[in-house]
Parts: structure tokens; C-alpha cells; sequence
């Protein structure tokens, strides 16, 4: 196998959750590009559908499936789908996120909620598809967290602008998704299951200039993320290129957690 063929997804099943939002459109077009057959899931199916018509007219494999992480029997019903259709999956990125808090004052329900999805959900994503991963002795899970499941909020970054105090449950979660990819790497590596982390920071979307001048100075780039930053790092980690990688966390923050 050449080293180009090593980093080719071709004719793998991946599936990827959110594939329509701020970082999954950039992802589902990467995966695509390298080859898979992308299943793209989330429960915006109408957002769904149309990033799907739009990399097929580029000549791409990508269909889309709704379902609701924070629901169990849909978690399990998109897995039988996926197998019914293809009969098998070989990689898994569980991107989906739902911000339900909007402050730290926001009420516990919210917590819940967002918890139901961000850390349930994610915890059974990564079960269900793990397990018939195993099954075959072959796979590889991507989780997506943050440079904020890493370190604590800059808050004075936010001083003067009009984007408000982040809330807690991100950090929680984003922190947790860590060391639960640790856990299954732990706990999948000798069925052939590799499951790692990416952590990436803040992504370029027209914040205050004042924000966007204090974070700039922070990383070692000098910048934000953009669409383009991410994709590369995920196509890797799902491919064969990076067979003998379990249990790490990768952060893509222009050097911002190093710094």
C-alpha cells in the first residue's frame, strides 16, 4: 500500500454526525473527497439533503438520515439503517452538538437537555457503532471535543463585546468526550477499534474585532480556524494512515493550548 493509498478513504462506510453545521459541512466535504460512501446524520434533514445534492453534483458519495442523539431506540434504528444499506461501517465522527445553555444563569433543565445530547448521546454513539466495529475487527472513531474541554475559558476576551458569558455544559462535556475516547480506546483496541480526539479552537465567524484581536494574539498563527483546517486532521485519523493512533488527543488550535 503507498503512502497515498494509505490516507484514501475509498469505498469505506463512514458515518458522520452534524454534517451540516459550522465544522460538519467542512468534514463531510474532506471525507467525501478522500472516497467514502458518507452517511451524514443529524435531525436537519432538510440541511442534510441539500449538502448531500450539493457534493453529489461534485461527483461524490454522500447520503443523509435523520435521527435524535438524545434518543436511544433513534441512535440504534440509524445503525441498522446504515447496515441494512451498506453492511458494515468502518469509521465514525461524532460532531453533532446542540447548545441548549446560553448562559451560566440558564436554568438546569437546560443542562440536562444539552447533556442528554452531548454526553448520553455521544456515550451511545460511540457504544453502538463501536460494538459492530468490533464485530469486524475493524474501525475507527472520531470524536470531536474542544480546546475548551482543555482549558478554561479566557473570559476577558469577552469583555466589551456583545457575545456574553460562555456557559458551563460546553466545557463539561467537550472535557469529558476526552477522556470517554480514552476509555474506548482502551476498551476497543485489541477488537481493532481505534477511537481518538480532536480539540479544535475557536473557528472564524465574524466575531467583535475586539474578541477576535485578543484571541488572534493568543495563538501561535496569529488566527482563527476556518473552513479549511479541520478536514485533513479527521480524513487522517479515520484512514489507515494513522493504523497504529489510539487514545490520543489532537488539538487543531493554531498552537493555542501550547502556547
Amino acid at each position: 500500500m503507498t503512502i497515498s493509498e494509505k490516507f484514501s478513504l475509498r469505498d469505506r462506510v463512514v458515518v458522520l454526525t452534524g454534517g451540516g453545521g459550522l465544522y460538519g459541512r467542512q468534514l463531510t466535504s474532506a471525507i467525501a473527497e478522500a472516497g467514502a460512501n458518507l452517511v451524514i446524520a443529524s435531525r436537519s434533514l432538510a440541511r442534510l439533503q441539500q449538502v448531500a445534492r450539493e457534493e453529489k453534483k461534485r461527483g461524490y458519495k454522500v447520503s443523509c438520515e435523520a435521527f435524535d442523539q438524545g434518543d436511544e431506540q433513534s441512535i440504534l434504528d440509524l445503525r441498522n439503517r446504515v447496515l441494512e444499506k451498506y453492511g458494515r461501517v468502518d469509521g465514525l465522527v461524532n460532531n453533532s452538538v446542540i447548545r441548549t445553555m446560553k448562559s451560566p444563569d440558564d436554568s438546569a433543565l437546560a443542562w440536562e437537555a444539552s447533556l442528554r445530547v452531548n454526553a448520553t448521546g455521544v456515550f451511545l454513539m460511540t457504544r453502538t457503532f463501536g460494538k459492530e466495529m468490533s464485530r469486524r475487527k475493524h474501525g475507527s472513531i472520531v470524536n470531536i471535543s474542544s480546546m475548551q474541554g482543555m482549558v478554561g475559558p479566557s473570559l476577558d476576551y469577552y469583555e466589551g463585546t456583545n457575545l456574553g458569558t460562555p456557559p458551563p455544559d460546553y466545557f463539561f462535556h467537550k472535557g469529558g468526550l476526552i477522556n470517554l475516547s480514552r476509555y474506548y480506546a482502551s476498551l476497543l483496541g485489541k477488537k481493532g477499534v481505534r477511537v481518538n480526539c480532536v480539540s479544535p479552537g475557536g473557528f472564524f465567524n465574524h466575531q467583535p474585532k475586539l474578541f477576535l484581536t485578543r484571541y488572534n494574539r493568543r495563538t501561535m498563527l496569529g488566527r482563527m480556524a476556518d473552513e479549511n483546517d479541520l478536514g485533513g486532521t479527521i480524513v487522517f485519523l479515520l484512514s489507515e494512515a494513522s493504523r497504529y493512533i489510539t487514545g490520543v488527543n489532537l488539538p487543531v488550535d493554531g498552537g493555542y493550548t501550547a502556547k
